[in-house]
């Protein structure tokens, strides 16, 4: 198993973070976006990060792979079995991948122009939305780590490189937050580039 996998992107990131939560062994081919070596052009038609090959399997985006990764390596589990929370799950997971991916993307490409601006100011305010979900449960919506966790961790990972600061009512979610951090998975899945976001 090989995953193909951007040093400071996001959606990398998320399937970083879920193989390191199952302990599976892969090798990690780190990519820089836009210089792709020349089998990841053959295998993926998308021409995108990340890229899961799987013997003859390969999966190009990065919701289809953490489920994948979910179902194929069951323990521990990290979505509800009931049916009904599944699907508020995934729906979670289409949300952040839209929006909060999304606005992380745009900050990054505009950098400090003016849609860069009203960028951050619609991630930030997108999420202290979450905030009251975390004072209540220790996880989005529950008492486990979920695949909504492990999508969400990037995300207020970057916050301050992104130049968002959260406000002082935010006190649950930071508290979430370094939990987040703390656990020895998220650490084991950042790279030297992703560490540098939050030094100094």
């Amino acid at each position: 198993m090989t995953l193909f996998s951007s040093p400071t992107e996001s959606a990398s990131h998320r399937t970083r973070v879920v193989l390191a939560e199952k302990g599976v062994e892969i090798d990690i081919i780190s990519v820089t976006p836009g210089r792709f070596p020349e089998d990841l052009l053959d295998l993926n038609p998308d021409h995108s990060l990340p890229t899961l090959v799987d013997r003859d399997l390969v999966l190009y985006d990065s919701r289809v792979i953490i489920e994948y990764l979910d179902e194929r390596f069951p323990h521990p589990p990290l979505m509800p079995v009931d049916p009904v929370t599944r699907a508020q799950f995934r729906l979670a997971l289409l949300r952040i991948e839209r929006d909060w991916y999304g606005l992380a993307g745009r900050i990054a490409a505009d950098g400090k122009g003016k849609e860069a601006d009203a960028a951050r100011v619609q991630l930030r305010d997108l999420v202290m939305q979450t905030a009251p979900f975390f004072t209540v449960k220790p996880w989005f919506l529950g008492d486990e780590f979920s695949l909504v966790d492990a999508s969400i961790a990037p995300i207020l990972w970057r916050l301050q490189h992104l130049g968002i600061e959260l406000p002082a009512d935010a006190a649950p979610l930071v508290k979430y937050a370094n939990r987040l951090f703390a656990r020895p998975a998220f650490r084991f899945s950042l790279t030297a580039e992703e560490r540098e976001m939050r030094r100094g």
